[in-house]
């Protein structure tokens, strides 16, 4: 098994999160990817969802991220969210609200296929931060 990977999160607030872990998983614009140590360097932007972090004990963190980017390079991943909270402290009532707001403007847009376009993609992000803290 590859050692530690150095794992650090930003928010505009604060550093979140600086320790070894033993892999992340990141949720990329193309869609999630999971980076280990000794990982190929690449950034891209990231698309609101969740980043799982595993420690090198095996225990398991969520931390809801929306937008922001993903650097990784030969000293780990760095993380740099608009913003972050752990899916623990989201209110599920907040994210359906949100969704139902989401709902309304797409059923706006009506033939405008641009701001469809941006508004189906919001909604489904929306509804994939609600799959995560959902109870099973």
């Amino acid at each position: 098994m590859a050692g530690p990977l150095r794992f650090e999160l930003v928010s505009p607030e604060r550093l979140l999160i600086s320790e070894e872990v033993a892999q992340v998983v990141v949720p990329g614009a193309e869609g999630y990817f999971t980076v280990l140590r000794d990982h190929a360097p690449f950034m891209t932007t990231m698309k609101p969802g969740v980043v799982e972090i595993t420690g090198t004990g095996g225990e398991v963190r969520r931390i809801y991220v929306r937008g922001g980017f993903a650097d990784v390079n030969e000293s780990g991943l760095t993380v740099l969210a608009e913003f972050a909270s752990r899916v623990e402290d989201l209110r599920p009532d907040e994210i359906a609200r949100q969704i139902r707001d989401a709902e309304e403007d797409l059923a706006d847009f009506g033939d405008d296929h641009i701001r469809r376009t941006a508004a189906e993609k919001h909604l489904n992000d929306l509804r994939d931060v609600q799959r995560w803290i959902s109870p099973a």
